[in-house]
């Protein structure tokens, strides 16, 4: 085992080695660079050759981004989250040779994508949404409502999970489907947040035709393959894990301290004692993460995503209380629909909008999974405790009651 990762992880450096000696990261074009480095195997290293991967350890990924963003590289991290980060895992696994032709163009970000899941009757219990799919041939019609849709307004891919059967339990009669967001048929409109900004969406589809070769694994089987999504959602938020010791939400905490002369010792406890739990938690998530990593994400992933949160919040919190009376002040609350998701808001640049970052963290407890699932995911399915009564489990979707 032991020769085997040295091997791969030579072949991994000498690529990354060729990437940035052939496409210097600071002067070639991102999505140049970003085909490049699909080309070379380094765009998700654990995939197959080929579809942007070199079959390797999936831990060698790290390897890739940290080398990378030493050298300057740009990211398509923020760009094309919902891409990056849950599209291609779950084209990867599940995909068709079609489907996976769309994996190139979704790491040069040439194709931006957005995840079709949550409903206005279903967030936390999504296997309960209402969105139908009927088939017309080689075609399917699906019409519904999705809401708190990130990105929708400039995607050109979504990811839709939709009822296709009616008539057996809920997690059974669900099918997964890639859909053409810029078709007639599918209307986005803007959810204003907390900080002014719409970067969330509610979208209306409404005789949506989705082609019988954009389906996503087996009608019905829909549920297991957007658990695969849920799962690489939860990693990707989880930066938490990746971060460098004092970097993130902590580091601004500290400069404001620093900033504002530092004499109250009641405060200056109170940031040693999150500096110290920002520590702990971020060796947490790694742990957690790496416990994951190789294979398909598993519920560990739901450790990072959840501590990430609440510290992230308690930070926030903490610099508001720092900045005394100014931290209530915010300068532009005019709505704009930002193109990226939401990493400058939450950066470690120090002209950040604390503000603006402490609202935006209100909201990080609910996307990707609530707080309450979270906890009920890692207890169910890391610590082997009773799950939570299901009345409807095994009951035909249409006899559930609804509201």
């Amino acid at each position: 085992m032991t020769t085997t990762v040295t091997k791969d992880a030579t072949t991994v450096l000498a690529q990354v080695e060729r990437l940035v000696t052939e496409h210097p990261p600071t002067t070639t074009e991102p999505d140049a660079f970003w085909g490049a480095q699909f080309d070379l195997g380094l765009a998700w290293v654990q995939f197959p050759i080929g579809l942007g991967g070199l079959g390797v350890d999936p831990g060698l990924q790290d390897v890739v981004d940290d080398r990378l963003a030493t050298a300057g590289a740009p990211s398509n991290k923020t760009t094309n989250f919902m891409g990056v980060g849950m599209a291609g895992p779950t084209i990867a696994t599940y995909g068709t040779p079609l489907q996976q032709e769309l994996l190139r163009p979704t790491f040069t970000c040439e194709q931006i994508w957005c995840q079709l899941f949550s409903e206005p009757g279903a967030g936390s219990d999504l296997a309960g949404l209402a969105t139908t799919a009927i088939r017309d041939g080689d075609h399917w019609i699906l019409n519904g409502q999705k809401v708190w849709t990130t990105l929708a307004h400039v995607a050109k891919w979504g990811m839709v999970l939709a009822r296709t059967d009616a008539d057996v339990p809920k997690h059974q009669g669900l099918t997964y489907f890639l859909i053409d967001m810029e078709q007639v048929g599918v209307e986005v409109r803007p959810l204003r947040q907390l900080t002014g900004e719409a970067e969330f969406n509610e979208v209306w589809l409404t005789d949506a035709v989705v082609p019988d070769t954009m389906r996503v694994g087996d009608v019905g089987a829909g549920w297991r393959v957007a658990l695969t999504t849920l799962m690489n959602e939860r990693v990707a938020l989880a930066g938490l894990g990746k971060q460098s010791r004092g970097s993130g939400a902590i580091r601004h905490a500290v400069r404001i301290w620093k900033e504002r002369g530092g004499a109250d010792p009641v405060k200056r406890d109170r940031l040693v004692e999150l500096w110290i739990r920002g520590e702990l938690l971020r060796l947490t998530a790694r742990r957690a993460s790496e416990a994951q990593e190789r294979g398909t994400p598993g519920p560990e992933g739901a450790v990072g995503k959840l501590v990430m949160t609440e510290f992230n919040q308690e930070v926030f919190s903490f610099l508001m209380e720092l900045r005394g009376p100014s931290a209530m002040l915010i300068s532009d609350y005019e709505q704009t629909r930002p193109t990226t998701m939401g990493e400058d808001v939450l950066g470690d640049r120090d002209d950040i909008d604390l503000t603006k970052a402490m609202l935006t963290t209100r909201g990080t407890s609910i996307g990707g999974g609530t707080t309450e699932i979270a906890r009920n995911i890692l207890a169910e399915r890391v610590l082997g405790l009773p799950g939570d009564v299901r009345i409807d489990k095994d009951v035909p979707w249409r006899e559930v009651p609804r509201s």
